[in-house]
């Protein structure tokens, strides 16, 4: 069953002559369904090949203006899966976008620090971006019922949204899938970077990543539990992050004295991965981190819907030294909207006196499970 993707409506939009959209997001979240559901579209004029490929990677890091035109030929649309792996990818896309007339181009990539080196800046002002995550609910709510919806609620907060997850038959199977995401694709990218020391540590780093979540992280701590330095943990959560395995969220200041904005917190792509990391796919009922893996979801969902229906605005959390916070701030329109995420429909959520006091017109709304749709889709 195909559950249609935002991104491809987003996708046909972007798709202008002598332009290319590159589609970043982690492997196995649907970036090769997307272009064959569009390549359907296109009614054969097209030419689409893979990064892997060793051929294409000898053609298409030729720097060559006759190879590259003769290797697209009469075509007016030109795809390239993992394109990444294609050394000086971005100054040949600069070369084909500038000598073959009316051409549209896409290249995808699961790793954003490998191919957002390469085509950033050959192709300034010659890209659209785009991002793709695990399935949102606001494209799952296409194929289900708002009762469906709040039924498998608790299967998504212990495991995720990848599609094949979505659509397995069973929670032994998702499991499995799970960890095997874990073993032999999750850390691909990161590992397959020259020079990478102490990749053992990644899984140990993660795990305790997943037990901070809603928690500023300190890089300093961290890397006394894990025998590293600073900066190391630091380069291995940028590249984490750049993987497309964990986000990172920063403080929200105004410089107000008392506020924290220094260390960042980390959240998960998804929380099939997080909690598969932690071996726990006890049901809610059962677990004490639920508050978190609640958060984690939110956070995530929220990512979803604004990367997928064009919200432009900046993300925070807010705490102070002595423990006021609010989970999520964004920053849009010229205006400060905060919310509380609460598991516990009865649970207390009020803004900070503080925070009131310092931003006067913040608009403020408390997210449960009674309400969380509005949130998200």
């Amino acid at each position: 069953m195909y559950i249609p993707q935002y991104q491809l409506s987003n996708l046909r939009k972007l798709m202008v002559p002598n332009k290319v959209v590159v589609v970043y997001g982690p492997r196995r979240v649907g970036k090769t369904t997307l272009l064959e559901h569009l390549i359907q579209e296109l009614e054969g004029s097209y030419h689409m090949v893979n990064g892997e490929d060793v051929f294409v990677q000898q053609i298409l890091s030729s720097q060559s203006i006759d190879k590259l035109k003769n290797f697209i030929g009469q075509k007016k649309w030109f795809i390239i899966d993992e394109a990444q792996k294609i050394p000086h990818i971005g100054l040949n896309l600069k070369l084909i976008v500038d000598h073959v007339p009316d051409i549209r181009i896409i290249a995808t990539g699961s790793s954003s620090f490998d191919l957002a080196s390469k085509v950033g800046e050959p192709l300034t002002g010659r890209k659209w971006t785009l991002r793709l995550f695990p399935l949102a609910q606001m494209e799952l709510a296409q194929k289900e019922n708002a009762a469906q919806t709040a039924a498998r609620l608790e299967n998504r907060l212990i495991y995720g949204s990848y599609p094949e997850v979505v659509l397995g038959e069973d929670d032994q199977m998702r499991q499995r899938y799970l960890k095997e995401i874990i073993s032999s694709y999750l850390y691909k990218d990161i590992l397959e970077l020259e020079g990478l020391r102490h990749s053992d540590k990644l899984v140990r780093l993660l795990q305790l990543l997943a037990f901070q979540i809603g928690k500023e992280v300190s890089f300093a701590e961290l890397g006394g539990q894990l025998g590293l330095s600073k900066n190391t943990v630091d380069r291995y959560l940028e590249l984490l992050e750049k993987a497309f395995v964990v986000y990172k969220l920063r403080g929200f200041s105004r410089n107000l004295r008392k506020e924290v904005s220094k260390n960042p917190r980390y959240y998960f792509y998804d929380n099939g991965i997080r909690n598969a990391l932690i071996q726990n796919f006890n049901p809610p009922s059962l677990r004490d981190d639920i508050g978190q893996i609640w958060e984690n979801y939110l956070v995530m969902e929220r990512l979803k819907k604004q990367e997928y229906s064009g919200m432009m605005c900046a993300n925070y959390f807010w705490r102070t030294y002595d423990r006021k916070e609010v989970d999520w701030i964004e920053e849009r329109e010229g205006r400060i909207f905060a919310y509380e995420f609460k598991w516990n429909p009865s649970a207390k959520a009020v803004l900070p006196n503080d925070f009131i006091r310092a931003y006067p017109q913040t608009n403020f709304e408390r997210v449960d499970p009674l309400n969380y749709s509005g949130f998200i889709t």
